[in-house]
């Protein structure tokens, strides 16, 4: 694959504009080749329009000591098979201009990805293209959805999400089948730093009913120099509306209550309260950093159930749906993430 002249290698120096600029531009490549013990990874999400079909596509570097490489991890939503594909770090690109980054033959931005995936345990071959992104609005006070914890130094994670929700249209071969995307839906988002959190909860669905309603809700156990605090981020999409709600915002978790294959959350802001119940799906195993390294092993599914209610401050129903095909993991002791 060809690569355009305004990308750098991993290894060569970051232009000075660059490096100022990706702080309110989380989903650009945050690295550079004097991190330590470093992982940075996009997690593209697409689920075909009749939801027969749900794939996520994990592209991202693992830089550490003993094992550095780049990546390209795939889970299936509907069996929980998964498949690691890995590359030298080398092979890591990232545009200087904004959001494009390559591993090996694959390629990656917020327009499309383009995938020649292949090693003994399977192959993806095929192209992705994406319509116009939903964005998470960006501000200096806010430079993406961690809010001003973005500018908070020594965290072990950082998280953003490049788009809420946007059109999918396409089709990827595979070892098993020929699976077409058109019309579908699709969702990205990312995470940086050293490691991921000790324990947390993550879900997002953006397959409702209606066409363009989104959610998203993460709650962690944040370590920070030598303390840790229960620290969580979200939002709905709806109706062209964008409501957040995290830590930053003054919002609170209410409850978490976990009971078999159900997780129920509430969460309560100044305006509005969140009601929420997922119900667990086939899980697949996918590997997660800890200090650069991508030997922890994780379980997601991708073919989850979400039910949001949303309410006014007057206790006022506002919306209420089911998201299917969704993304939910539950990692750790979720008895430590108490508020």
């Amino acid at each position: 694959m060809e690569r355009p002249s305004s990308q750098l290698k991993l290894h060569q120096k970051q232009y000075p504009v660059y490096a100022l600029s990706k702080i309110w531009n989380p989903t650009w490549f945050q690295g550079n080749r004097h991190k330590k013990n470093y992982f940075e990874g996009w997690y593209f999400k697409s689920v075909s329009q009749e939801g027969e079909h749900s794939m996520a596509f994990i592209p991202g570097l693992s830089v550490n000591p003993t094992n550095s490489h780049s990546f390209v991890q795939v889970i299936n939503g509907k069996t929980g098979q998964t498949w690691y594909f890995s590359y030298p770090i080398e092979a890591f690109y990232y545009s200087t201009e904004g959001f494009f980054v390559t591993v090996g033959p694959n390629s990656f931005s917020e327009k499309c990805i383009e995938l020649n995936l292949k090693n003994e345990t399977g192959f993806f071959r095929g192209k992705l293209e994406f319509g116009e992104p939903a964005h998470f609005p960006v501000s200096i006070g806010r430079p993406g959805i961690m809010g001003w914890y973005r500018y908070v130094p020594f965290m072990e994670c950082y998280h953003g999400v490049v788009s809420l929700d946007h059109q999918v249209n396409g089709s990827i071969e595979s070892q098993e089948s020929i699976s077409n995307f058109n019309n579908g839906r699709g969702y990205i988002e990312k995470d940086w730093g050293t490691s991921m959190p000790e324990a947390w909860i993550w879900m997002q669905t953006n397959h409702f009913e209606q066409a363009g309603t989104s959610f998203m809700l993460s709650i962690a156990k944040i370590p920070w120099i030598g303390s840790s605090f229960t620290g969580f981020l979200g939002f709905l999409l709806h109706q062209g509306q964008l409501y957040p709600f995290a830590t930053y915002t003054g919002a609170k978790i209410e409850m978490i209550e976990q009971n078999d294959d159900f997780l129920t959350v509430k969460v309560k802001a100044r305006k509005f309260s969140i009601e929420i119940i997922a119900e667990k799906g086939e899980k697949g195993n996918l590997k997660a950093p800890v200090s650069g390294n991508m030997d922890r092993v994780i379980h997601e599914s991708i073919d989850a159930a979400i039910q949001v209610k949303l309410f006014d401050k007057y206790k006022n129903l506002i919306f209420s749906g089911s998201g299917k095909n969704a993304g939910l993991e539950t990692v750790g002791d979720l008895a430590i993430l108490s508020f």
